[in-house]
Formats: structure tokens, C-alpha cells, sequence
């Protein structure tokens, strides 16, 4: 048997070469005499894609917003892109199918069903895009996630080799089927898109050799599904061994466990499909319109403000009404849960580089055409929040309003404060009015992140209360919670 030098690990160890300052990230995860493939990973979103080389020849898979990683791969390989393949509309990121189209003059292969607003090639099950002589792509209908979804088989002289799951079938887990809403019913259509899921794992992937490598589009971090295992890529025999959705169940006890669970859907998903369906437009020209503004500019009064500065850069000097959101891993995804679509914002960071990052983030999610100026912020005469002082506080005087904004699941697993109000953060805006005020309020999540998203929210809704952001130091009160 041919020795293939395969470089993927079901550890997800690290990368092996950085992209860019923007969390994207590539490797070369396999690779023979006939073809290479390269990863390319967008850590905030969590999003992976992929260029598949054979000879000269490459095709891109799922592509991310900002194309031009897979131009200069193309470029340091001496190839040509010839098409770029969309598994589906995608709902946590926007992709740069059409913008690579329009530059490229490629196909954008993709399922009919889609019935997407750019020109798309049917890709549809059993058909076939040809790289060279001996590799090839098999479509393969692989609906549940999206009612249109299709994955992507890599052959080499006959034998199936790797598959590129899209949102199908991730490690450890499967896609969501609650994330596009194409008819009134919606409980009926999520019924029905678990069925489809259940017959796509066992009828589908299931009868792909246990050899058969697995490359997602998502991996652990991503809300597309709801317990990923963190790894790059995986087998489906390893899978069948490891992955909920291939254990024997009845087709009703799947859709049960599928349904059951899901974490929260952010608030720029549906718009992010939408975009995605009709083909947003080249990224550069849509920076190009973005506005700067001067140093430490004062937006009017009631304007939606996100600062990406650090959160203890943020407490010591605010713009009033500013929502912070740290730069970071999750910026696009909270960005995206706590600002609707529909909502323009001013963008603020501590230093040119940094807006640029907060920028390019944006943009991954298709929001740079909402930013309505962006501008630095390091004047040290802003709003302050209060100090919250550890070494004096004793929980069981109860002299706070507790408020824990993590999610249900992680509250369940594990106890902060006795008598704390939970109000998960993505849903905070909608329920301050569950909120008592007549004691200070202290608020905590899992690691200080969202904490200090949630503190700066309330200081916008509820100026008059005392509001202490816990931080970091929930560490030092976390403890299992009570059976």
C-alpha cells in the first residue's frame, strides 16, 4: 500500500504557520506525489477552510471573507485557482466566493437547491469536478445542517480518500439543524432537518471507509454545533467510534438528542446566511468606505459605541454608553450576538493596530458595512467604573445584587454565588428589567470576558446603579455545583 505523508493529528495539535496578525492561521494537512491539501483556520470563528492542489490546479473550500490567503498560496505554489466550492450558506461567517469569482472568472460550484443569487455551477450529488488525471471531487448530498448542503469527497485514482464535511458532520459532533428559517413553521422545519441529519450520518457518511479522512468547515468554539471536539480533522472510522450521532438510535431519539441543548443563535446569523446567498462584496472596496475619525472623537450622545480595548484599559477610561467588547478570540461572535444587523455602531480601539484587527473581524462577519466611524481612544479623562475590592468582600454578608452571566449549561456545572441571578449575556439587553437595583451589582461569568462585556451594558442601561465587574478573580470562587 502506497505511504501517504499525512499531516493531521486528532489532538488538534498546533499550527504550523501563521497567516497573518488577524488569528488566521495555515498548514499543509496531507499531502502526496498527486495532491496537497492546506488548512486555513480563522481561530475567532472557528471556521476552516481549504485549498486543494492537484498539479497546478487548486480549488478552494469554503473560503473566508478576506480571499487573498488563497491567492498568495496559489502564488507560492505556482498554481492557478480554478473554482471554489460553498458546502452551504453559511450563518457565522461571510465567505468571498463571489468576490473570488468576479476576479478570478471561476466557477462557484454549489448545490441548485441553494437557488444563491451570484452565478453558481450545480454541484449536486455525484457529480464530479476533475483536477487532474488521477484526483477528482465527488459531490455528496449531506442535507440536516441546511436542507441544501452538500460535502465534498476527495478521490485519488478511484478510492475515496478525504472528505470535506462542511457543517455536516463535524468531530465529535454534527451541525445544527436550527439555523435557517425557510419556512413558518419553524419547529416542523427543524423536525424535519434532524430527520434529514439522521439519514445523512448513517446512510451517508457512514458508508464511507473508516480510512476516509474528515475536514470540517468548523471546530470546537464554533456555535454551529454543540459539543465539537477540539481537533483539526478526524476519520469517519473514529467517528463511528467516538461521535454521538453515529450510536445506534431510533430516528425519533436522535432528533430528540439533536434538538436538545443548542446553544444560543447570535444575532447576525440569519443576516450572514442572507449575505451569503446573495454574494457579498469585495472586501477591500467595502473598508475602503469605512469612516476615520479623529483621536478620541466624542460620538453623540446616544450612539451604539463597541470598544475593543482591554477591559482594564476600558475601566479607566470610558466613553459613556460604550458596549465593551475585548478584542480577542470572540469579538466577531459577540459583536455579531449583541448588535443586530439592522444597528449602526462606531468602532473604538487603544491604537491604530488594533482597529485595524477589530476591523478586519467585523468584516469577517459581513458588519464593516455598519461600522458609522472608527476611530482611537487613549485619553485618560473618561468615565471610571468603581474598583471592585477583593480583599474586602465576604459573599455571605450578601451585600451585592450577584449577577452570573454565563449560560445555563456552565451554571448547571458549576456554582459561583449562592442567590445569583442568571441572565445569560446574549440575553441581557432584553431582561435588565429583571435586575434589582437597590443594592451595588456584581457581576462574574467563567473568566472575566463577558463579565466585562455584561458591567459595561449595564452602566449603559442602568447609569444610576453601582456596578462591579468580578473579573478574573471568579476563579478564586468557582466550586461544582450541588447535585
Amino acid at each position: 500500500m502506497e505511504r501517504r505523508n499525512f499531516i493531521f493529528n486528532l489532538a488538534g495539535l498546533g499550527i504550523m504557520s501563521l497567516v497573518n496578525a488577524n488569528q488566521l492561521f495555515a498548514k499543509t494537512v496531507a499531502t502526496t506525489g498527486n495532491y496537497e491539501i492546506e488548512q486555513f483556520e480563522d481561530k475567532g470563528l472557528a471556521h476552516y477552510s481549504y485549498a486543494i492542489k492537484a498539479g497546478n490546479k487548486i480549488i478552494v473550500i469554503d473560503p473566508q471573507r478576506i480571499p487573498q490567503i488563497y491567492y498568495d498560496y496559489a502564488q507560492k505554489n505556482n498554481a492557478v485557482i480554478v473554482g471554489i466550492v460553498e458546502t452551504h450558506p453559511h450563518a457565522d461567517f461571510v465567505s468571498a466566493h463571489l468576490e473570488m469569482h468576479q476576479k478570478l472568472k471561476v466557477p462557484i460550484y454549489a448545490s441548485s437547491l441553494t437557488k444563491p443569487n451570484y452565478p453558481a455551477t450545480a454541484y449536486d450529488d455525484g457529480k464530479i469536478i476533475k483536477l487532474s488525471d488521477q484526483v477528482s471531487l465527488r459531490a455528496m448530498y449531506t442535507p440536516g445542517h441546511a436542507p441544501d448542503h452538500i460535502a465534498a469527497v476527495l478521490v485519488e485514482n478511484g478510492k475515496d480518500i478525504a472528505v470535506f464535511s462542511g457543517d455536516s458532520l463535524l468531530i465529535g459532533d454534527v451541525g445544527r439543524p436550527d439555523l435557517r428559517d425557510f419556512s413558518k413553521n419553524v419547529e416542523a422545519q427543524r423536525q424535519r432537518l434532524s430527520e434529514m441529519m439522521y439519514h445523512t450520518i448513517h446512510m451517508r457518511f457512514a458508508s464511507l471507509a473508516d480510512d476516509v479522512i474528515v475536514y470540517p468547515a468548523h471546530g470546537a468554539g464554533s456555535l454551529c454545533g454543540k459539543s465539537i471536539r477540539k481537533a483539526a480533522s478526524s476519520t469517519i472510522g473514529y467517528e463511528k467510534q467516538h461521535n454521538y450521532a453515529f450510536e445506534k438510535r431510533t430516528k425519533a431519539e436522535f432528533v430528540s438528542l439533536l434538538l436538545s441543548d443548542q446553544p444560543f443563535i447570535p444575532k447576525y446569523f440569519p443576516y450572514a446566511v442572507g449575505l451569503n446567498i446573495k454574494g457579498a462584496p469585495a472586501v477591500n472596496a467595502s473598508l475602503a468606505k469605512i469612516k476615520y475619525l479623529p483621536k478620541n472623537y466624542r460620538s453623540e450622545e446616544k450612539a451604539l459605541v463597541i470598544d475593543s480595548r482591554p477591559a482594564t484599559t476600558f475601566k479607566a477610561s470610558y466613553i459613556p454608553n460604550a458596549i465593551n467588547i475585548q478584542d480577542g478570540d470572540s469579538f466577531a461572535t459577540w459583536l455579531g450576538s449583541l448588535v443586530a444587523p439592522e444597528s449602526e455602531f462606531y468602532l473604538v480601539a487603544g491604537d491604530e493596530e488594533g482597529l485595524q484587527a477589530a476591523i478586519k473581524k467585523a468584516a469577517a462577519i459581513g458588519y464593516e458595512s455598519k461600522v458609522k466611524g472608527a476611530f482611537v481612544y487613549d485619553a485618560t479623562n473618561g468615565k471610571q467604573f468603581a474598583t471592585f475590592d477583593k480583599n474586602t468582600f465576604n459573599p455571605e454578608e450578601n451585600k451585592y445584587t450577584y449577577l452570573d452571566v454565563r449560560t445555563a449549561k456552565e451554571v448547571k456545572e458549576t456554582t459561583v454565588f449562592h442567590n445569583s441571578i442568571h441572565i445569560p449575556l446574549h440575553e441581557l439587553s432584553q431582561r435588565i428589567s429583571e435586575i434589582p437595583t437597590n443594592k451595588p451589582i456584581l457581576v462574574n461569568c467563567a473568566s472575566g470576558y463577558r463579565s466585562a462585556t455584561a458591567s459595561s451594558m449595564l452602566k449603559k442601561l442602568l447609569p444610576a446603579a453601582q456596578i462591579y465587574d468580578l473579573g478574573a478573580a471568579v476563579e478564586e470562587y468557582k466550586k461544582p455545583a450541588a447535585k
